[in-house]
């Protein structure tokens, strides 16, 4: 969480991720350009290379996923877009989480009425139940 101050704070994908989804969009390029005589790994390393800067590039456009004010909550919405959202419009936020073969998932949930923003701990780069307990006590 950054700039807590008790009356706001932001959380936001770790520099970390995207430095590492940066790495490996060029190492898959680089495996494409290696690979330029077999077209069929031409096309699947490129494709996978696009995808994965296409995922840093939005980590670089839109890194703070979650911002919280007294006047409200600021979410990501599609791929890099922005949302604020009044506190009066939240209906709930809570931790929904999961267990399925071998994976735990937990994900924060801010709902309003007409929506529902999902978010991991990877977006957040902290815990969800600890974001979650932040936005409680800011929110008014």
């Amino acid at each position: 969480m950054e700039g807590d101050t008790g009356v706001s704070a932001r959380w936001r994908v770790p520099t970390k991720q995207i430095v590492a989804k940066c790495a490996a969009a060029a190492v898959v390029a680089a495996l494409a350009v290696a690979n330029a005589g077999d077209v069929e790994r031409l096309l699947l390393a490129g494709v996978a290379a696009v995808g994965l800067a296409a995922l840093a590039l939005r980590d670089l456009v839109a890194p703070v996923r979650v911002a919280a004010d007294p006047g409200g909550v600021a979410v990501v919405t599609g791929y890099a877009g922005r949302r604020h959202l009044p506190w009066s419009a939240v209906t709930a936020i809570r931790v929904d989480e999961r267990r399925r073969l071998l994976l735990h998932t937990r994900l924060l949930e801010i709902e309003t009425a007409d929506d529902l923003y999902l978010f991991s701990a990877f977006d957040l780069g902290a815990d969800v139940h600890d974001v979650a307990e932040a936005l409680y006590r800011i929110r008014p």
